[in-house]
């Protein structure tokens, strides 16, 4: 029942609610060289506005980003084996694939692990400071997901249960981050 949801949500993003302008922009949105500068500005953000703090801010964006795409691709992937809806025989002649199909295994996108990650991280660190970063960087990693389901590689179910992964793992490794500039702090 469940996984014939999952495929009718998907059809219903991937084929009913399909357009010309989505179609250039979703493959967009996925891409790691399209967001590329976004990644360097805030490394460059950070060192600048935080020296040190901010070079151990990017440790734990760093490490974030490890474990959500370990834990994604080297653990759920291997387990549940879930094909890709663009190359799952029980979907694939209704899959609009518009960015190749991929190797490898859907469940739990890593896409959607590895950005909700970040958002959490990035904006739990600005969260004093300027509250809006965080919702901005979850709308962010919300299109990335979206887009995986879009252009044919993803599952809904693969990005909803990526983003709780990466969600997790933001709340963590800000917990540590937070401990580890707390005991830097009693040292000085």
């Amino acid at each position: 029942m469940l996984k014939q949801i999952d495929q009718q949500l998907f059809l219903i993003i991937n084929r009913i609610w399909a357009n010309d302008f989505f179609d250039f922009v979703m493959p967009l949105m996925r891409s790691k060289l399209f967001w590329a500068p976004l990644y360097l500005f805030l490394i460059v953000f950070f060192v600048v506005n935080f020296g040190k703090k901010g070079w151990i801010s990017v440790l734990f964006i760093l490490i974030t980003f490890a474990l959500t795409d370990f834990i994604s691709a080297g653990v759920f992937k291997p387990i549940f084996e879930r094909l890709r809806p663009c190359n799952d025989p029980n979907i694939m002649g209704l899959a609009r694939n518009i960015v190749g199909c991929g190797s490898g295994y859907s469940f739990v996108s890593s896409h959607a692990a590895n950005h909700f990650g970040m958002a959490i991280m990035i904006g739990s660190i600005f969260k004093q400071k300027w509250p809006w970063v965080k919702s901005a960087f979850i709308i962010w990693a919300t299109v990335i997901c979206y887009a995986q389901v879009y252009v044919g590689v993803h599952y809904p179910l693969d990005v909803i249960c990526g983003a709780i992964i990466g969600i997790l793992i933001g709340k963590f490794t800000f917990a540590l981050h937070e401990k580890f500039n707390s005991l830097k702090n009693v040292q000085h």
